[in-house]
């Protein structure tokens, strides 16, 4: 189970409020040793949390026992190749909303392999229009929990392998 997942931004604190948003959580100031974070808090049994930090920040290896060694790079990425799959208790519609809102890109995507109907959908929600975070709504979510078990993802992927 993923708890929490960092994610890069140009303004933290107001992705951070727009990601509790869609969470139906909280946004907080970072509480670590990092000026200019935020978290956006699901306030939920699994203690989803997404940490957002300023785009410049990068981690790096630190001591035993320490904490993580934050830096800063020179020049932010323009995109970045990373994304969080999140389940949302809101609808498209809403979340479209949201984007519009924001001035952010949210797409309806159904995810295939080549040639084949869509095993799951989801919202594609690019947060500032360079991070993906992958929306599931509640009229989603079975078809994503279906494929995303052993059983059947396994045969699926055996001629892959």
């Amino acid at each position: 189970m993923i708890h929490h997942v960092s994610l890069p931004a140009r303004e933290p604190k107001r992705v951070a409020a727009v990601l509790a948003e869609l969470m139906g959580g909280r946004a907080y100031p970072f509480r670590g040793p990092l000026p200019g974070a935020f978290m956006a808090l699901a306030g939920d049994a699994h203690g989803t949390l997404i940490e957002v930090y300023p785009e410049t920040t990068v981690m790096r290896p630190g001591d035993e026992g320490r904490r993580i060694p934050f830096a800063s790079t020179a020049e932010p990425a323009a995109h970045v190749g990373w994304h969080v799959n999140l389940s949302v208790a809101l609808e498209r519609e809403a979340i479209e909303c949201i984007a519009a809102r924001e001035g952010w890109q949210a797409m309806l995507y159904g995810a295939a392999p080549p040639g084949k109907p869509a095993a799951f959908h989801v919202i594609q929600f690019w947060v500032e229009n360079r991070t993906l975070v992958e929306l599931i709504t509640p009229s989603m979510l079975d078809d994503y929990l279906r494929l995303a078990r052993f059983a059947t993802f396994e045969p699926a992927a055996a001629p892959e392998l």
